[in-house]
C-alpha cells in the first residue's frame, strides 16, 4: 500500500491511507488535520492551519515529513513540532505545538454509507478519484479529488468514508478560536479545499512525483535504509 510504485514515464507514486478532518471556526481560522495510519514515512499526523488573515501554517512532526508536505502544498510558515492524535470512540483529540483541537465525528449519512463499501484497491486507483470528482457525484462541488500540486506532482484522493463533524473546541497559542463554523473561505494549501461543512473523510491519497523529485525520493529511501 505505502511503497513507491513506478509508472511507464519513470515517475513514482506514493500512497497514504488515513483520515482528513477539515473544520472552520468563528474566529475565521480553518484547520485541516491529516492522520495517516499508513504512509511511506510510517504512521504520522500533520496539521495545516489557515488564519483569518490568510497566513498558511504547517505543523509537521519531523523535518522529513515537513519537506515532503511543503514540496506538495504551499505554506507561509512551517513548524516542526510534536503532533499527537488520539481517538476515543467518536471523539478526536489533536495536540500540535500551539494548537489544541477536539471534535466529535457524527453519524454517517447515506453518502458515507455508500463510500464505506468501496474496496481499498479501487480507492487507490486514479479512476475512482475521477469518478468522484465534480458536482455530479458524491462530494461537494468545490471539493476536487484530483489535480496538480507543487514540484510537478499530481494527486488523487480516493474517498472511502465521510462523516460530519460536531462539537468542535479549538485553542491556538492560548487563544480560543470560537465555535464551529463552515470552512469558508476555502483553504488555499493546494489545488482544492476540504468540504465547506466540517467533515471527517477517510481517504487513500496517491501522490505522483515529478521525475526529479522521484529520483531524489528513491535516493533518500536508499540512504534511509542504510541508516537502519
Amino acid at each position: 500500500m505505502n511503497r513507491p510504485r513506478g509508472t511507464p514515464g519513470g515517475r513514482s507514486r506514493l500512497c497514504f491511507d488515513g483520515w482528513i478532518a477539515g473544520v472552520g471556526t468563528s474566529s475565521g481560522t480553518r484547520v485541516v488535520v491529516g492522520h495517516w495510519q499508513r504512509s511511506p514515512f510510517g504512521p504520522f499526523s500533520d496539521v495545516m492551519v489557515e488564519r483569518a488573515d490568510g497566513e498558511r501554517l504547517l505543523l509537521a512532526p519531523s523535518h522529513r515529513t515537513a519537506d515532503f508536505v511543503t514540496g506538495t502544498y504551499g505554506f507561509d510558515v512551517v513548524r516542526v513540532v510534536p503532533v499527537d492524535v488520539s481517538v476515543a470512540d467518536d471523539t478526536w483529540t489533536v495536540t500540535a505545538g500551539p494548537l489544541d483541537l477536539r471534535f466529535t465525528a457524527g453519524r454517517r449519512r447515506p453518502a458515507g454509507v455508500l463510500l464505506r463499501a468501496v474496496p481499498g484497491v479501487l480507492a487507490a486507483h486514479p479512476v475512482w478519484a475521477a469518478l468522484t470528482n465534480g458536482p455530479a457525484h458524491l462530494l461537494p462541488t468545490h471539493v476536487r479529488t484530483r489535480g496538480r500540486s507543487g514540484a510537478r506532482r499530481r494527486e488523487w484522493y480516493g474517498v472511502r468514508d465521510v462523516r460530519p463533524i460536531g462539537g468542535v473546541s479549538a485553542v491556538f497559542e492560548g487563544v480560543d478560536l470560537g465555535v464551529m463554523a463552515p470552512v469558508a473561505p476555502p483553504v488555499r494549501f493546494g489545488f482544492g479545499s476540504v468540504p465547506r461543512k466540517p467533515t471527517l473523510t477517510r481517504v487513500t491519497t496517491t501522490v505522483e512525483l515529478g521525475r526529479d523529485a522521484s529520483r531524489a525520493c528513491r535516493l533518500d529511501q536508499v540512504a534511509g535504509n542504510r541508516q537502519r
